[in-house]
């Protein structure tokens, strides 16, 4: 298992970016979207318990760690970031993936699907914040606290933002596996937590879900939330509304929002099982549909505009 934990880096070079990705392991592909300031490595404790099954692709969200940007002062997208995605899986796959995303990076997942699913095996989403899911007024609610993050990170600095963002997910660091430690941030991780709360918590605010094209992948989207009884926060309440809107089960993780990290090795042992069942629900990768002339990369075809409101 040791070798095939090893990692191998690389970089690809994307519209505007450097995208840096790491692979581990051996069999079909297994993207990991991060979330919030998550960079390839973010997700490395949970890797090394599905390294003998999967080959596990990470890498750093553009502008994140060792993926810099042409222009530090463009505006990115979710799509941007999807799109970024899609080029990723082109250079290392030429199969339908499976596809797990936390946080923003379910959000990743899903515009992934709606633009490329021919590019997606299977999807699991883990508490996408979407609040265009939710019933008024929990919906405005949810809105409103996503603001007060941006709000405070720009008057009080970052400890008070991420204070605000940990209480709105949900996210509690006592609910962890006894031998996962909680690092002390190193000054990398403090920029890509200013660069997260400058550019991608807004696009993710800005972000609107494309419904009919999610519909016409629903099942091989897998919708999941932590299985903590105390997380009643919003992120976990999109995740119920997209199975309902889906008519799909929703899927217990173990932990909170942040499960994946603090609780790796009863939440890699679930994503197997999840992956294999679905995977049979779902039928063979040539059951995913065809990449159709809006999943081809810049230059093939025009990629349609960014769905976003004023």
């Amino acid at each position: 298992m040791a070798d095939a934990a090893q990692s191998r880096p690389a970089s690809l070079a994307v519209p505007g970016a450097t995208l840096y990705y790491e692979t581990k392991g051996k069999g079909p592909v297994l993207l990991m979207l991060q979330g919030g300031d998550g960079d390839a490595n973010g997700t490395d404790v949970l890797a090394e318990h599905l390294v003998n099954r999967y080959t596990v692709l990470t890498y750093d969200r553009r502008g994140l760690s060792r993926s810099p940007i042409d222009d530090p002062a463009a505006q990115i997208d979710l799509s941007t970031h999807s799109q970024d995605a899609s080029q990723l899986l082109r250079a290392v796959t030429g199969e339908p993936a499976f596809v797990f995303g936390a946080s923003i990076g379910a959000l990743l997942g899903l515009d992934l699907i709606s633009r490329h699913p021919g590019q997606v095996r299977l999807l699991v989403a883990h508490e996408p914040p979407a609040p265009q899911l939710l019933a008024e007024p929990e919906r405005r609610q949810a809105t409103k606290e996503q603001q007060e993050v941006e709000d405070l990170y720009r008057s009080e600095g970052l400890a008070a933002a991420m204070r605000k963002f940990a209480a709105l997910a949900g996210i509690r660091l006592d609910d962890r596996e006894a031998d996962v430690a909680i690092p002390a941030p190193k000054p990398e991780r403090l920029a890509n937590l200013a660069f997260f709360l400058t550019h991608d918590a807004p696009a993710a605010h800005r972000y609107r879900l494309d419904m009919p094209a999610i519909h016409a992948s629903a099942r091989r989207i897998v919708p999941a939330a932590g299985d903590n009884p105390q997380n009643q926060e919003f992120p976990r309440h999109c995740a119920q509304a997209l199975a309902k809107a889906l008519s799909r089960p929703l899927v217990a993780f173990p932990g909170g929002h942040n499960g994946f990290m603090l609780r790796p090795r009863a939440f890699a042992a679930r994503l197997q099982e999840v992956l294999a069942e679905s995977r049979i629900e779902a039928g063979p990768a040539s059951d995913a549909p065809a990449e159709s002339a809006r999943d081809q990369p810049p230059g093939a075809s025009s990629l349609p505009g960014e769905r976003i409101e004023p």
